[in-house]
């Protein structure tokens, strides 16, 4: 009877150049996570009524106000913007030079495991590449293997 060791992600190896176990990041209110082409922000039902909730509205009229109807599910309408297509809750003034999400404590799941999503772990490669979009990839506090697999397995994305 032979027994296998279950194979390690890329992100619970030591990092060759800094011999960091997991990934770093920190949010760096550039707000390009949260703008740029045409996309989504996925909003499940109990989310869409906390929000719902905070704004004072009905569940019926926050989603026709606030969320469409996407291939992938329902998401949080998108502004256009000189930046792209802002997330209807990005607020580019309360902070200039910054970027802030306006409904932070209420943020929907793909809001809140950014950028440990299971499209951008795949592979160092692709980690890479998307810290060419965010600049807080890669800086700031350490977050551990085991972190870093929870928040990647909230969302499909």
């Amino acid at each position: 009877m032979s027994y296998s060791l279950p194979q390690l992600e890329w992100f619970e190896k030591a990092d060759p150049a800094s011999g960091d176990l997991g990934l770093r990041f920190h949010c760096t209110m550039c707000g390009n996570c949260c703008s740029g082409p045409e996309g989504y922000v996925l909003v499940d039902d109990r989310e869409a009524g906390a929000l719902a909730a905070h704004f004072g509205l009905s569940l019926s009229e926050f989603l026709a106000r606030y969320t469409h109807m996407t291939s992938a599910g329902r998401s949080l309408t998108e502004k256009t913007t000189p930046h792209g297509q802002d997330c209807v809750f990005l607020d580019r003034d309360k902070f200039p030079g910054k970027a802030v999400c306006g409904v932070y404590e209420l943020r929907p799941k793909q809001c809140r495991t950014w950028p440990f999503w299971k499209s951008l772990l795949v592979s160092r490669k692709r980690w890479e590449l998307a810290s060419r979009l965010c600049p807080g990839i890669n800086k700031g506090p350490l977050f551990p293997p085991d972190e870093i697999a929870r928040r990647r397995d909230v969302i499909d994305i």
